[in-house]
Parts: C-alpha cells; sequence; structure tokens
C-alpha cells in the first residue's frame, strides 16, 4: 500500500516530467529522421544530443563496476527488469533517464548497483543511453485507476 509521502513523490515526479515533455518544444511536423534526431536530445539535463545507436552499444556493455549491463538489469529494450523494484526504461523521458544518470553519477541519488555504474559514465554516454532507452518501445502506464 503506498504511503502519502511515496504517493507525493510520485505526483511529482510524473509532474515534472509532464513539465519536461511539454518545455521540449519538440513541433509534430518534421520529417521522420529529424523527429528521431529531436527526440534523442536531452532539452533540460544540459547534455549533448543522444546518439541511439551509440546508446544501444553501451546500454549492452558490461561496466567495469559491476560487471553488469544496462540490459542484464532491466532487459533488452529497457522492458524486462530482474526485480520488480527495478524501473522500466523503455519509452521513457530521455530527460528523465538523463537526471536519474546524472544524480546517480553525482551520489545524489543512491542505489548499490546504479550508483557505481554511473559514477564513469560521461556526459555523452549519458546522453547516449536515454536517448537509447527513450527510443525503445514502452510498457510504461499512468496512474489512471490507481488508488
Amino acid at each position: 500500500m503506498p504511503t502519502a509521502v511515496t504517493s507525493t513523490r510520485l505526483a511529482i515526479a510524473l509532474t515534472t516530467a509532464l513539465l519536461l515533455a511539454a518545455c521540449s518544444g519538440q513541433d509534430s511536423s518534421h520529417s521522420a529522421a529529424e523527429g528521431e534526431a529531436q527526440a534523442a536530445k536531452s532539452s533540460s539535463a544540459g547534455l549533448p544530443d543522444g546518439r541511439i545507436a551509440v546508446g544501444e552499444q553501451l546500454a549492452n556493455a558490461k561496466g567495469k563496476a559491476t560487471g553488469q549491463s544496462c540490459i542484464d538489469c532491466h532487459g533488452p529494450d529497457g522492458n524486462a527488469p530482474i526485480d520488480a523494484a527495478y524501473p522500466k526504461l523503455g519509452g521513457q523521458y530521455a530527460d528523465y533517464i538523463a537526471h536519474a544518470l546524472q544524480q546517480y553519477r553525482k551520489g545524489e541519488r543512491q542505489h548499490a548497483l546504479m550508483t557505481p555504474q554511473a559514477t564513469g559514465l560521461s556526459d555523452q554516454d549519458i546522453a547516449d543511453l536515454a536517448a537509447f532507452f527513450a527510443s525503445r518501445p514502452t510498457q510504461l502506464r499512468d496512474l489512471h485507476g490507481v488508488h
């Protein structure tokens, strides 16, 4: 059963994600290639443009800190976490993923595996990983009907 604190934090996270999406300035009249390039940008994280193909390579690479890759824990498209407590990343906003990775890298967000994994990531690595997972099919759902 979610607590009031958990519900409040979730509401804040969802509101932030919606605001980030609204402020991204994406124009739906772009061509498919322009749309992919625009989707790969991280507007609020202050990072370079993300490269989806490079992000896929990084997601499959074993990290030096833990010997795990992103897909080992989150699944090939980010939709099959090995633990129910791990988030689904497929289709998540690139900004959200980028901000989370930046927080892990800085030690502002803690997790036994993610903090050491993110410590060695460059800004470009974070942008690439965020672009890759954002480009994947999503299994995310909203909280409609959740009590």
